[in-house]
């Protein structure tokens, strides 16, 4: 990896990391209320967009 140089530094759009992050933040909450559900539960379902599909009995 170089350094980048001040010009290039100006040219970056903070925007992209910021959709980057929120977009992590919501993939990691969502997994993280599936795996509550899965744990907490006795017996359920939980589908996720993609075709993922969690049950339990």
């Amino acid at each position: 990896m170089r350094k980048l140089t001040n010009q290039e530094l100006k040219e970056t759009l903070t925007g992209e990391l910021t959709l980057a992050a929120v977009l992590t933040v919501l993939a990691v909450s969502l997994m993280a209320v599936v795996i509550y559900k899965l744990f907490i539960s006795k017996e359920g379902s939980s589908q996720i967009p993609g075709g993922w599909k969690f049950t339990w009995k």
